[in-house]
């Protein structure tokens, strides 16, 4: 049986975004969405403890926590191979772990195809930007993208809230502060109103978990700040209902008010397998304008996905806008465009099909 730092050597080696170690099937990883194994035979409860055992070790972390609750996130760096991101589990009575790789290197939005009109968003002076999507769709990536540009063109300070740190940024033109969950701050929210007062420029929050968090980050936007947040909602409209959903019924006028103001884009993203087996991303991108703040204002954000598809000009995208491009680009099949699109009937008749 081959030793941990074999297999996350392998994992780098091979490009994987993801380390699979549970009992009762082979160590595997996950390439281009794909499950595939890299140990010779199944591993066993004794060896996944152990396996287990030595990513807490490399973490220099305890594992009484983990023991106890069944569940813990946590990150460590591996000095000249990658930085990793672990969520160690219980299952079947036996201890497992997924363990997402990160680069050192911030990746290239250019490799990454990442539209220019998302990255611009670097030059927003105040508000909140939303990168929302499913699990594993870019969001983080994508985030860290902003930020590094906001570290290369703009003099400020960025304070990141993740749980756990995925990227690692070097100050350029920015100082940014980057404090993991449970280990720099209790929580989200504290770690939220602690670094108001901490001067920044531009706050990361890694997710927006209950409604005091999304209020405080609300006003923190209101106060100057640009906030950018992820949330697991797909599209605008799902983002935006849920916001107001989170809130008790007696506030969410106010909410659709205050949410109207300090929204300024909301940039939704999924992964979607090409033609080579490989993933590229679709976007919806949604700039806040003069009607689509009254749309929200008036409870009337089933409007907003036409709003967004008249919005070319203003640099607005649909997620259908962005598939319909890769499938025209030769980059995805036919199949794969209208599994993935939000209105597949739509896109069919764009496409002349029955």
């Amino acid at each position: 049986m081959a030793a941990l730092m074999d297999y996350l050597k392998r994992a780098v080696t091979d490009g994987a975004s993801d380390l699979f170690i549970v009992a009762g099937g082979p160590v595997s990883e996950k390439l281009d969405g794909r499950i595939c194994p890299i140990s010779p035979e199944k591993v066993l409860p004794p060896q996944t403890s152990q396996l287990i055992s030595d990513l807490y070790a490399l973490a220099d972390r305890p594992m009484e926590d983990y023991r106890r609750r069944g569940d813990d996130d946590f990150s460590f760096a591996v000095p000249g191979l990658a930085r990793f991101r672990v969520n160690a589990y219980r299952q079947r009575g036996s201890l497992a772990a997924v363990v997402r790789v990160v680069s050192f290197d911030i990746p290239d939005w250019h490799a990454l195809h990442i539209p220019e009109q998302v990255i611009r968003l670097a030059g927003v002076a105040h508000g909140l930007v939303l990168v929302t999507g499913t699990a594993g769709s870019g969001k983080s990536t994508t985030q860290a993208c902003i930020i590094d540009q906001i570290n290369k063109t703009r003099n400020c300070h960025i304070i990141t809230l993740e749980d756990p740190i995925e990227f690692l940024h070097r100050d350029q033109k920015s100082i940014i502060s980057q404090r993991e969950i449970a280990i720099d701050t209790a929580d989200y929210l504290s770690g939220l109103r602690a670094c108001l007062r901490q001067a920044p420029d531009v706050i990361l929050l890694g997710e927006m978990r209950d409604h005091e968090t999304i209020r405080t980050a609300m006003t923190a936007a209101e106060t100057g700040h640009l906030i950018i947040a992820t949330l697991h909602t797909r599209g605008a409209v799902n983002t935006i209902d849920r916001i107001i959903d989170t809130f008790p019924p007696a506030q969410q006028n106010q909410i659709r008010i205050q949410l109207s103001t300090v929204l300024h884009t909301v940039v939704s993203q999924q992964l979607i397998p090409d033609l080579h087996g490989c993933l590229v991303p679709a976007y919806e991108i949604m700039h806040m304008n003069s009607a689509i703040r009254s749309m929200i204002r008036d409870s009337k954000t089933y409007q907003i996905d036409n709003a967004i598809s008249a919005g070319g000009g203003e640099d607005m995208l649909t997620m259908d806008q962005s598939i319909l491009s890769l499938y025209r680009g030769g980059q995805i099949t036919l199949e794969t465009a209208l599994d993935h699109a939000d209105h597949p009937e739509q896109l069919r008749r764009r496409l002349g099909l029955r």
